[in-house]
């Protein structure tokens, strides 16, 4: 369906109902907003609606903690096969779910957790006509939509249009490389935007080839940068009384992280480098091999730091040795401070040098597998485990990830389980004002 079709057909249906609408519109959004605080929906954003196209990571992630913090979040999926994510399974994963839960993975599910899922086939007139109904009646504050640029104007659902039906409408739209500029046409995924934007060159070992992060972190941090500006929006908004339009991209974000290292280049020609566990700026920071063969990881940041560490190895000499009395002169003699250190630390195991600098105001952590990782005791101090009944699952239990950051008023929560594909589809559209003739209609 071309563009001039899908616009003719939307504006012939906007002028059948516009006095309709115009007439619900205040007391639908009204009574919406007391409804959408369903659930355990009682954080900081309880009451703002999301309608949520993005898929893959940075988006998903960043409406998650959108809904963790009280939000609604409606996500629109392709028919059939939803985010591409959810056929994302590892290995022997599929025996894990039961055969009438559709789609799914547990990749999917630690990042869409708290959503509703609505099916719409944004190709045809009916599923762009839907996405209308719902931000112009169902009270929508933010759409997020992380299409290539122009996509979203090709489809009918791009800013310029959807602003019109709610000038209130906070739009943040969410690429590779922006919405303007040369390669805003391009595609952009995590590892390429980390590639080109410099991660992958201080990522990784002296002399070792490139290599990716261990996880999304380009993505993730975009997620994290987009949230907070969504958030800045909505304040922002009830100043002005209107919405606006958010780009972010994943190359940009990733520009902007390389802080000192970027900032080394544009003032004094400083090549960005490859230092493994180090700090290019602080030393001794590092990680060292124990005699358990569990490696750990050191900081000592100040002169103050460097003194106490000395002292609790056992080597207050080093403290005035020339080579090593200042943080500058140590930065210079990086290799021969790491041998001293080596020869240290491979005496006594990780959990024995954890005994040692506990206490002393040093920071210092093993290097823990995943499973050791969630064992840590801040884990239970801090409900960062999530166990919850979930009949997707043949155990019938799931255990997510819970929120990073508290608030001590509004609490941050998970509002319901991942959803199943196009599981909310029929009533998120009574929602928007549809009759069961006409969801009939948009089904078939």
């Amino acid at each position: 369906m071309n563009r001039n079709i899908n616009t003719a057909k939307i504006c012939l249906w906007r002028k059948d109902v516009a006095h309709r609408r115009a007439s619900k519109l205040l007391a639908s959004q009204h009574v919406l907003r007391r409804k959408s605080t369903t659930a355990t929906a009682s954080g900081p954003l309880s009451g703002i609606r999301i309608l949520d196209f993005t898929r893959v990571l940075a988006g998903p992630f960043c409406t998650q903690l959108l809904s963790d913090y009280g939000a609604t979040v409606i996500k629109v999926e392709a028919p059939d096969t939803g985010d591409g994510t959810r056929a994302w399974q590892n290995p022997g994963e599929s025996a894990c779910w039961k055969p009438d839960t559709g789609p799914m993975s547990f990749f999917f599910a630690a990042i869409n957790r708290g959503k509703r899922s609505i099916v719409l086939d944004l190709k045809k007139p009916e599923g762009v006509e839907a996405v209308h109904r719902l931000v112009e009646n169902a009270g929508i504050d933010v759409v997020i939509e992380n299409f290539v640029p122009g996509t979203a104007e090709r489809l009918g659902i791009g800013w310029e249009i959807l602003s019109k039906l709610n000038p209130r409408l906070v739009y943040a739209s969410l690429s590779g490389y922006g919405d303007t500029g040369p390669y805003a046409k391009r595609a952009g995924y995590d590892a390429i935007a980390a590639a080109e934007a410099g991660f992958m060159q201080v990522t990784g070992h002296p002399g070792a080839p490139p290599v990716r992060a261990g996880l999304g972190m380009t993505d993730m941090a975009t997620g994290l940068y987009l949230h907070g500006a969504i958030a800045a929006a909505l304040y922002s908004r009830e100043h002005t009384g209107r919405g606006q339009f958010i780009s972010g991209s994943l190359f940009e974000s990733q520009i902007s992280m390389l802080v000192n290292v970027g900032v080394n280049w544009l003032n004094r020609g400083i090549e960005g480098q490859k230092h493994g566990a180090a700090h290019p700026s602080a030393v001794p920071y590092n990680a060292w091999e124990c005699r358990n063969g569990i490696w750990m990881v050191v900081a000592a940041n100040s002169e103050q730091q460097y003194r106490i560490l000395c002292r609790k190895i056992g080597r207050e000499e080093l403290i005035q040795d020339e080579r090593f009395r200042t943080n500058a002169l140590r930065v210079q003699n990086r290799e021969e401070m790491d041998r001293v250190l080596a020869d240290v630390f491979v005496t006594k195991s990780s959990d024995e040098w954890v005994e040692v600098f506990e206490g002393s105001g040093l920071a210092h952590g093993p290097v823990n597998t995943i499973e050791r990782a969630f064992q840590h005791p801040q884990i239970e101090g801090r409900d960062m485990v999530l166990p919850m009944e979930w009949d997707a699952l043949e155990s019938g239990r799931w255990k997510g990830i819970g929120p990073a950051v508290k608030f001590s008023e509004t609490k941050a929560g998970v509002q319901r389980m991942p959803p199943r594909l196009g599981e909310h589809t029929e009533e998120v559209l009574k929602e928007a004002g549809y009759s069961p003739e006409e969801i009939k209609k948009v089904r078939s």
